[in-house]
């Protein structure tokens, strides 16, 4: 029992910042805490509160782009925008390096409207759009630091540290050292400027001059993965139609891309394993911390096993996995062959399209290889009842993105990754993901922000259709029953009689019933 024995003296918890009980550390990690401390170096600060963050801070993609600052401002250029809305970084999951940013902010005119509202809090103003290393406040046991970029206004539950050498200092932070003492100052899953404020740091780090060629490397990386997602706000183009990547079946190209995540990502692990050696050594850790950095610690969202990590409930096999990751990924596919139809993206050109309001503005010259909808109106019915719905536009989509020799396996191999049922075709199975599930997977996507709108008939969805938020106008509901669900109505009166001759002339009991079972729908 003696091992589980420890004996320490009052005076040695004073040697930790604030004292904490930590009556388990050594005498060689006490003495650390006599280093400086990171406040010396910088200064860590909390960030914006608005008060009312439902009248004050959007998802960006729901805002007109025309009308968000996008250059990296600093404090004193913000004052002369003529923007309403600001990037805006506050909290986010468990990501390192770089990240979490989807957020706006309502800061026109320097802010006045928030400056008004009774309940805000704006703290250290004068940092506001700096450059800075940021963490969210509230973990889940993990604490993770990214990188805050200039021009980005930091929100409340996203403190941040300024300061100079940000990629060398990240690079500790990031470290197992870093955590190890940071967990020794606190252990609880909040972890406050003070807290943070509060971790030693050696003279090395503090005088370090050069940006080690690694860290770059990494966030590099981070960088990337995050671009790739249509949350993003640098997205240009899906992975799997990047020419680097991009083969003349869907099959083909997946492996590319899939092969190219799974080296990202062994890279990656490897550089962070590299990272944690450095600072284990440096620190003298090496008999407390090993520089093992497990994959699903590897916080990259084309990681399968960050992305799909083990629960109580629930351990996924390596097999599992992947088939969530292909699934995703031609989920992915969908949603921005949805954004081609919409306008919101084009295969002709990189990034974001059109995504202003009203539809004032909108090119259609600048969908050349796969037309935008003319309206920004897609129906997404479960019967084939018109001929611009997204199952077929989606079927086109294919066929312009991949050669159309190799549509049919190009279809199957999408459809096979969204879970056919027994006796669909291709074409069936899509057709019933995007009347069923595509909007429950936009709305998670999103976070329940859609920017493409669903309009339904009802539980029966006899009609139903996905309208682009920004090509909205006073035109749209009109325009939507004059030309789809006027005609609709028609289509099944038509239906309905065609119906009724054929089970009058049917020869059998079960082809008169399985043609009623189709008319008590209709």
């Amino acid at each position: 029992m003696e091992k589980y024995f420890f004996r320490a003296s009052a005076e040695d918890f004073k040697k930790i910042p604030g004292s904490p009980i930590a009556y388990w550390v050594s005498d060689r990690v006490r003495r650390l805490f006599s280093f400086p401390q990171i406040n010396k170096i910088g200064v860590t600060r909390r960030g914006l509160q608005t008060g009312d963050k439902d009248k004050f801070i959007r998802n960006w993609v729901e805002c007109s782009a025309k009308k968000i600052e996008w250059k990296d401002l600093d404090k004193r250029e913000v004052t002369y925008s003529k923007a309403k809305w600001f990037r805006f970084n506050n909290g986010g999951d468990f990501r390192k390096w770089y990240g979490n940013l989807y957020l706006v902010v309502n800061w026109k005119n320097d802010g006045i409207a928030i400056k008004k509202q009774a309940n805000s809090i704006i703290p250290n103003e004068d940092l506001y759009f700096k450059s800075a290393i940021c963490w969210s406040r509230l973990t889940s046991g993990l604490i993770a630091f990214r990188l805050h970029n200039k021009g980005v206004l930091p929100g409340d539950l996203t403190p941040c540290f300024y300061g100079d050498n940000l990629f060398y200092l990240m690079a500790y932070l990031n470290s197992r050292a870093a955590k190890f003492l940071l967990d020794i100052i606190n252990p609880t899953l909040t972890k406050t400027v003070g807290d943070v404020a509060k971790i030693p740091v050696l003279s090395t780090i503090r005088h370090g001059k050069s940006i080690p060629k690694y860290v770059a490397n990494i966030i590099k990386s981070y960088k990337l993965d995050w671009d790739s997602y249509e949350t993003s706000w640098d997205f240009q183009q899906l992975p799997l139609l990047n020419p680097e990547h991009h083969k003349p079946t869907l099959k083909e190209t997946y492996a590319t891309v899939r092969k190219h995540w799974h080296e990202m990502t062994q890279e990656t692990k490897r550089l962070e394993e590299e990272n944690n050696r450095i600072f284990i050594k440096a620190y003298g850790l090496e008999d407390e911390l090993t520089p093992d950095v497990p994959l699903s610690e590897i916080t990259l969202t084309c990681n399968p096993y960050y992305r799909y990590p083990d629960t109580q409930k629930k351990k996924y096999t390596d097999e599992e996995r992947e088939a969530m990751l292909l699934t995703d990924t031609m989920k992915e596919l969908i949603s921005y062959a949805i954004g081609c139809m919409m306008g919101r993206y084009s295969l002709d050109e990189p990034g974001l399209i059109y995504a202003r309001s009203g539809n004032e503005g909108f090119d259609p010259s600048r969908y050349r290889q796969f037309p935008a909808d003319e309206d920004g109106i897609i129906p997404v019915t479960d019967i084939a009842w018109f001929e611009d719905d997204a199952t077929n536009r989606f079927l086109e989509f294919i066929k312009t993105a991949w050669p159309k020799e190799h549509l049919e396996e190009n279809l199957k191999f999408v459809a096979d990754a969204l879970k056919p049922k027994r006796n669909e075709t291709p074409e069936d199975t899509i057709r019933r993901y995007l009347s069923t599930s595509f909007y429950k997977d936009h709305l998670k996507t999103y976070k329940k922000r859609p920017i493409y709108w669903l309009f339904s008939s009802g539980k029966q969805r006899a009609f139903q259709c996905l309208v682009y938020l920004h090509r909205y106008n006073e035109a749209t509901l009109s325009r939507m029953r004059s030309a789809y669900v006027i005609p609709l109505q028609g289509k099944i009166i038509a239906r309905l009689e065609y119906l009724k001759g054929e089970i009058n002339a049917a020869a059998t009991a079960s082809a008169r019933n399985k043609l009623q079972k189709e008319m008590d729908a209709l």
